[in-house]
């Protein structure tokens, strides 16, 4: 396996010989009781009763190899590298049936420490540039095995669209010495046309360009850079967990599947070809979620001759979720 670049697109691209199929088990290797059917245990929270409540272990199929070096290489004007980096499973909770939307607030906040945890581990290896934190629901958004898991990667490169974000950010401080995501939030909260749900830590909207229908961004009103420096105390985790529960209850009425991916910072002790390259990256860039719905009805529409095509406006999307009734849900 190894990852090459697209040198038009900017992409990097896994490649494989023949796909990666899954070991032959006996049972769900998430649930308790089967620990020896994955690697290593690299993080858990033992719960009330004794046992784990959240675990994360080595992904059974990574795409990373996390031993050795990058080994990056030349073909004409192709660049290449080994899939150097780490792979990891999130297991959210020992409940084979029970989503993450339908767990309790200091379960959902368990899972974002661990988040916090593995990110700030992961970061310290200054062969990653970037550590991706990522769920699929359902599947038709992937999700596989059954057992709700989120997933963590650690790579040597940033993928593109980060770099995107990261550029565009970067122009908009250069000219206004303002945060742009601040700014949106901000003028999303005070019209409150594309706003899902908001208060005084977090708010959730619909972005005014949506990719999908229902496509939402979470994040914190005031400006923070880094997931993992923002989400430090066991407040904080606990506030944002009954933010991001409400905020998918509110998806599941109209969309079961769905990406969750975080943005975050890039490693800033990581080793790049230009060190001022981010220079005011903690001035510059907000962290943020992205919470991607997949339907069946639009699942083939979101892409129009490589422009996102969108049948439902984000204003009439964000009415929509906003008049759920949260507390009829959370007692059903």
């Amino acid at each position: 396996m190894q990852i090459r670049k697209d040198p038009i697109s900017l992409n990097w691209v896994i490649q494989e010989d023949g796909e990666t199929t899954w070991p032959n088990l006996k049972g769900c290797p998430y649930c308790p009781g089967q620990e020896a059917l994955t690697p290593q245990t690299i993080y858990s929270h033992t719960g009330a009763l004794g046992g784990w409540d959240v675990r994360v272990t080595p992904h059974l199929r990574p795409l990373y190899r996390i031993e050795g070096d990058v080994q990056r290489s030349g073909e004409g004007v192709y660049d290449r590298m080994r899939n150097l980096g780490a792979h990891e499973v999130v297991i959210e909770n020992p409940d084979h049936r029970l989503r993450l939307s339908h767990l309790s607030d200091e379960n959902i906040a368990q899972v974002v420490r661990a988040f916090v945890s593995r990110i700030v581990d992961l970061k310290k290896d200054r062969r990653f540039r970037y550590v991706s934190v990522f769920r699929n629901q359902g599947k038709l958004a992937g999700q596989d095995p059954d057992h709700p898991h989120s997933q963590i990667t650690a790579t040597p490169f940033i993928p593109r669209r980060i770099v995107y974000e990261l550029r565009s950010l970067q122009r908009y401080f250069s000219v206004k010495e303002r945060c742009l995501i601040c700014d949106i939030a901000q003028q999303e909260i005070a019209k409150q046309e594309r706003t899902v749900e908001w208060d005084d830590e977090f708010v959730a909207y619909c972005p005014f360009a949506s990719r999908v229908p229902y496509e939402m961004w979470i994040l914190p009103v005031n400006h923070g850079c880094a997931f993992e420096e923002d989400m430090i105390t066991w407040e904080r985790q606990l506030h944002f967990a009954r933010f991001l529960k409400s905020v998918l209850l509110r998806l599941e009425t109209v969309a079961q599947d769905y990406h969750l991916v975080l943005h975050t910072t890039p490693n800033s002790t990581a080793k790049f070809e230009r060190s001022d390259l981010w220079r005011t990256l903690r001035d510059d860039f907000h962290w943020h979620f992205e919470l991607v719905p997949v339907r069946l009805s639009t699942a083939r529409s979101y892409f129009l001759k490589e422009v996102y095509y969108n049948s439902v406006l984000p204003e009439r999307a964000a009415e929509e979720l906003r008049k759920v009734n949260i507390e009829e849900l959370t007692h059903a």
